[in-house]
């Protein structure tokens, strides 16, 4: 069993998979500590999981998870977590804007006692104003509607000790925002800055609509919020709809003026057809999580696992509340 466990989901990482070994084992090298790197192949369609094999194949500190399909960068983090076996855990991504070279500060932290060690950016090279912006502003909003504090201007980049791994591997949950999940365990926590590179080679998976479905998905995930503002948001317009009708009732009774019907009903029409379907939509995106849980589908599935060079088949997740969520699946025609 390693001391240190780098887990690196992956996905169409191909231009910069060499590099991002080069760097990490430069630095792991020089801890004087065992370690594996787990590398997760989220369903690469370019040549990313030919060169996890070929890595694997040649160090045996290398373990290569191969996923059945693309199951989203969340369910391949969760993959990863759940096959490393490192006292401490670092997870980081692969395009090297985490920089490998602060992990020795990250162990110095967790060796002092904490079971969490956080990177905030303190700059985010390569990066658009507003991108950085609405990343900002995004965990500010998302502290103040949901009852976990989530560490604002952090990303994946951190370390877990096994304590806090054990923790995340009990939540069996579908709908999986990982930064919430991070914060939500608690343990002791500490926070280190950092300057964010640019990314090394390849171009971002990350595009502002996956970036604004994730952000959905973390306020859905971790605050009601939302179902109380359709709520109140009805509960204006229905105020609003009666004091309406009073003032019309009173112009034509007491200041003789006739009702201007038409354009006066459209607008309210409108107004409350709005509302009502944003209030439905809200509504339905918690049932729709709802539905997915009762399911009860594993998070992810995986075909191959290479470990020490040796390559083995359907390497079953242990948190996974299916029996088949590791077995390769073969298709006859």
């Amino acid at each position: 069993m390693a001391e240190l466990s780098v887990v690196i989901p992956m996905y169409d990482e191909q231009e910069v998979i060499a590099m991002a070994y080069e760097r990490l084992t430069a630095v792991l090298g020089g801890l004087e500590m065992s370690y594996e790197i787990v590398l997760v192949d989220d369903g690469s369609r370019d040549g990313t999981s030919w060169a996890m094999r070929r890595l694997a194949a040649q160090d045996p500190s290398v373990t290569a998870i191969f996923l059945s399909r693309n199951f989203g960068k969340e369910a391949a983090l969760t993959a990863g977590l759940e096959h490393a076996s490192g006292n401490a855990v670092i997870v980081m991504d692969a395009d090297l804007q985490d920089p490998p070279e602060r992990i020795p500060d990250m162990i110095r932290a967790w060796r002092e006692g904490a079971d969490v060690v956080c990177m905030r950016r303190r700059s985010r090279a390569g990066e658009s104003w507003f991108k950085r912006y609405s990343a900002s502003r995004f965990y500010r909003l998302l502290n103040a509607i949901s009852d976990v504090e989530i560490p604002p201007d952090t990303g994946d980049f951190r370390l877990l000790s096994r304590r806090a791994v054990d923790a995340l591997r009990r939540l069996n949950e579908r709908n999986r925002y990982m930064k919430g999940l991070f914060a939500w365990i608690g343990m002791p926590t500490t926070v280190i800055e950092y300057d964010r590179e640019p990314r090394a080679a390849g171009i971002s998976k990350w595009d502002y609509l996956a970036l604004l479905n994730l952000a959905f998905q973390g306020i859905t995930s971790f605050s009601t919020a939302p179902l109380r503002l359709a709520m109140g948001t009805g509960l204006a317009t229905a105020l609003f709809g009666v004091i309406y009708a009073l003032w019309i009732v009173t112009k034509a009774l007491v200041l003789g003026d006739p009702v201007q019907g038409f354009p006066s009903l459209v607008s309210m029409m409108t107004i409350l057809g709005g509302a009502q379907l944003l209030s439905i939509g809200l509504l339905g995106e918690y049932i729709g999580k709802t539905y997915y849980e009762a399911k009860q589908r594993p998070v992810y599935l995986v075909r191959d696992v290479m470990r020490r060079g040796q390559a083995t088949h359907g390497q079953a997740p242990s948190s996974s509340a299916s029996p088949a969520a590791g077995k390769r699946i073969i298709c006859e025609g």
